[in-house]
C-alpha cells in the first residue's frame, strides 16, 4: 500500500513538471509523427518497442543535447524486412542496437557532428540525400575514438 501511494504521489509531483521540459514547446514540431512507446516515428511501421537499454540511453543523450525528441525512421526489423529494404545481412536493427532518426529543426550536420564525438555511438551513417542519421551501440574496435563511419560520413 505504501508503494502505491508512493508512486501516485510521484506521478502528481512529476506531472507538474512536464510544462517545464525542454519538449514541452516543440509540439508543433511532431505534427503528423505517431508516437510509439514514447518515441516520435514516421510511420506505424517503425517498430521503436526493441530498442536496447544502451540504444534507448545513446537517444536520450541526443534529445538531451538537442532539447527536443528524436523522430524514428527505423527501429528494430526482422530478418525479413530488413531483407525488404536492403539492410546489411548482419545488421544492429535485427539486434535491436540501431535507429535510424532525426530531430525537427536540428540539421543533419549538427547531428552527425555530435554523434563523431559521442562516446556512447558504436556505428555512424550518414545517407547523402536523407534527413536521418544511423547510430548503433556496437563495440568499437580497440583504440578507436570515433565511430565506426559508413555511408557517406
Amino acid at each position: 500500500m505504501k508503494n502505491a501511494i508512493a508512486a501516485a504521489l510521484c506521478a502528481v509531483l512529476l506531472s507538474g513538471c512536464l510544462p517545464f521540459s525542454p519538449f514541452a514547446s516543440s509540439g508543433n514540431l511532431y505534427k503528423g509523427y505517431k508516437q510509439s512507446f514514447g518515441t516520435y516515428v514516421t510511420s506505424s511501421k517503425v517498430n521503436a518497442f526493441c530498442l536496447s537499454p544502451k540504444l534507448r540511453t545513446l537517444i536520450w543523450d541526443f534529445e538531451n543535447h538537442f532539447g527536443r525528441k528524436i523522430v524514428m525512421n527505423s527501429g528494430y526489423r526482422d530478418p525479413f524486412h530488413n531483407s525488404k529494404v536492403g539492410g546489411a545481412r548482419s545488421s544492429y536493427h535485427m539486434k535491436c542496437m540501431a535507429a535510424d532518426f532525426f530531430i525537427p529543426g536540428v540539421s543533419k550536420r549538427k547531428l552527425i557532428a555530435y554523434a563523431a564525438r559521442n562516446s556512447k555511438v558504436g556505428g555512424l551513417g550518414c545517407y547523402p540525400g536523407r534527413n536521418f542519421i544511423h547510430v548503433d551501440v556496437r563495440d568499437r574496435p580497440r583504440g578507436w575514438r570515433k565511430p565506426v563511419t559508413f555511408s557517406g560520413c
